[in-house]
């Protein structure tokens, strides 16, 4: 039986998860074997596997998890219709960002959770319809922004990224725009109340 080695020590949320599920999807069966340094990492990829209906072992060595997920047939995290289907009808899909960070509490883990979520989102197939930044969530799209990366990636693969014309001009941003372009209440509104799901990020 084939065996995929992947070595996800050091990274951060939510990259062993991402990792993990490439590797699931680059092999039609066999056994993919993930090295995690942390018990959320763990944890994330089990229930990875126990969602897509993979069998899963994890033995800890000098610190680390070895988990072994065996994939045979159809089964994986790719083979899930049904989620699919429901995502399909959801769309078209919109992130409706109204600050730079994620969450309530320490603003340098706000920073942590909205990298996570770039990082997440940008991974997504197909990836949002729309992401919409209005007051300080317009800081994620200008230079200095440690999320432009997956904005990028995410609008060379047709999402649209639209950030607030009025709110880059209060914080002076308007010539530091390095994702997407600039847009105003009208067709914000339009995205918002029009057909589809809107996913609010406070």
């Amino acid at each position: 039986m084939f065996v995929k080695e992947v070595d996800c020590r050091g990274l951060a949320c939510p990259l062993p998860v991402l990792e993990t599920k490439k590797a699931l999807e680059e092999i039609p069966t066999g056994k993919v074997v993930v090295t995690v340094d942390n018990p959320v990492a763990r944890e994330n990829i089990t229930m990875l596997a126990a969602n897509a209906g993979l069998p899963v072992q994890v033995e800890e060595n000098e610190g680390n998890f070895i988990i072994t997920i065996t994939k045979e047939g159809d089964k994986g995290p790719e083979a899930a219709p049904q989620a699919q289907a429901s995502a399909a009808a959801e769309r078209p899909l919109t992130y409706f960002f109204t600050s730079n960070l994620f969450g309530q509490g320490a603003p340098e883990l706000g920073m942590v959770l909205i990298k996570s979520l770039m990082t997440t989102l940008a991974a997504m197939n197909p990836p949002p319809d729309n992401l919409i930044f209005i007051n300080s969530g317009v800081f994620l799209t200008c230079a200095g922004s440690p999320v432009l990366e997956p904005l990028q990636k995410m609008a060379s693969s047709g999402t649209r990224i639209l950030s607030c014309g009025t709110c880059l001009e209060y914080y002076k941003l308007i010539d530091k725009l390095q994702a997407g372009k600039i847009s105003n209440m009208h067709e914000i509104n339009a995205i918002l109340s029009g057909p589809g799901k809107v996913v609010n990020i406070p």
